[in-house]
């Protein structure tokens, strides 16, 4: 029988975190984002090799960094390079959720002119999350239209 190339439960493109600290990044995201633990490796010197969280249908991989391998963490590194979307049902609880376990607001939580509810934390390990509930379904067009609107509005800034 052929093995499926994408394991169950997983899917093509999975984000694979590494935090200063994942078993205290795991609690974080289990009462910030109502994620499950679904898996651990201990290695050495009480570090974390690899875990994985389900948050919603999305496999999250993480682990700590190690540094004498060349695996840093956003904060060994002064920042992120990337940041997570993740889609829940209640915007605004789930944000205001996370700033109370020690996330830091990047952007308050706002109706946005392609269709979502979303706002911008960096969680206490670095990583940026845009979180968001989809509000409306707009096509491509309209969705053009209204950020050039909303482009029009704004004094654009000199770089």
């Amino acid at each position: 029988m052929a093995v499926n190339p994408i394991p169950e439960g997983y899917s093509s493109v999975t984000p694979y975190l590494i935090v200063s600290d994942t078993a205290s990044a795991i609690a974080f995201y289990e009462k910030a984002f109502g994620a499950t633990e679904v898996m651990r490796i201990d290695g050495p010197h009480d570090k974390i090799w690899h875990a994985e969280i389900q948050i919603g249908n999305a496999r999250v991989m993480l682990a700590d960094e190690f540094i004498e391998m060349g695996i840093h963490c956003p904060k060994t590194l002064g920042g992120a390079g990337v940041s997570m979307q993740i889609y829940v049902d209640d915007v605004d609880t789930i944000f205001n959720q996370a700033i109370a376990m020690g996330a830091a607001k990047l952007r308050a939580v706002q109706d946005q002119f392609y269709g979502d509810r979303s706002g911008m934390l960096r969680d206490p390990y670095g990583h940026i999350w845009s979180i968001a509930t989809h509000k409306e379904d707009l096509s491509n067009e309209e969705i053009r239209s209204r950020s050039q609107a909303l482009l029009k509005k704004c004094k654009p800034t000199q770089a």
